[in-house]
């Protein structure tokens, strides 16, 4: 199994957690998205994903991209620890949160978009990061307010044990405070965030521990 990855990429993030959760060993690729203006964009590693994004896993010949996608595809293929629910409630209430990250937030601030503004559309670094903090922090506020009013939030963000939706949250709070956005609003998921890093899986896949960190 070898995982094409960026040490800093959310979505590869995710699938970092969801392959130490399930106790997998896979061999990691570095694409590094920012070297020589981007490896991603290289003859290579287009022939394996023409969308020229991360992660990418390939097991054994079979190769997934999109992180939702491959996450869903590693929790049928190794179901223990599960990463949804048992119920079709739960299973939709843990998408719902994931996909108001991964769809609602992360494609506003990945670095396509980011380098998008700076490189085409000149806008200043200030600003840029101005956007940045300003989607985080309202699409956060969001996540917050469903998690604080549901009985199903626990410890985790749904019950007791890691979900879809925490390898979804934990990564997207390590980018927020990146980039220095504002998070004392939103206390449910900071004490989410800080319970999951207590958690082995969680805290292997930390950035800084990758290989390709700098």
């Amino acid at each position: 199994m070898k995982l094409y990855s960026y040490f800093r990429s959310s979505a590869s993030f995710r699938v970092r957690i969801a392959l130490a959760l399930k106790g997998l060993d896979y061999e990691y690729a570095s694409v590094h998205l920012l070297r020589g203006g981007g490896e991603q964009f290289s003859a290579g590693f287009t022939a394996i994903n023409p969308a020229a994004l991360v992660p990418v896993l390939d097991d054994d010949g079979t190769v997934l991209t999109q992180s939702l996608a491959i996450i869903e595809y590693l929790d049928e293929t190794r179901p223990l620890p599960p990463l949804l629910p048992g119920d079709a409630v739960g299973r939709a209430r843990v998408r719902a949160l994931a996909l108001a990250i991964a769809c609602d937030i992360h494609p506003l601030n990945n670095t396509r978009v980011l380098r998008y503004l700076t490189e085409s559309l000149d806008v200043p670094e200030q600003q840029r990061n101005a956007w940045y903090r300003h989607w985080v922090e309202t699409g956060l506020a969001s996540i917050e307010a469903m998690l604080e009013r549901d009985s199903r939030t626990g410890i985790c963000c749904h019950g007791d044990t890691p979900t879809l939706a925490d390898l979804c949250l934990v990564p997207q709070i390590f980018n927020a405070q990146r980039f220095g956005a504002r998070l004392d609003h939103v206390p449910t998921v900071m004490r989410i965030h800080q319970h999951c890093l207590t958690l082995p899986a969680f805290a292997k896949s930390v950035p800084a521990l990758q290989p390709d960190a700098e």
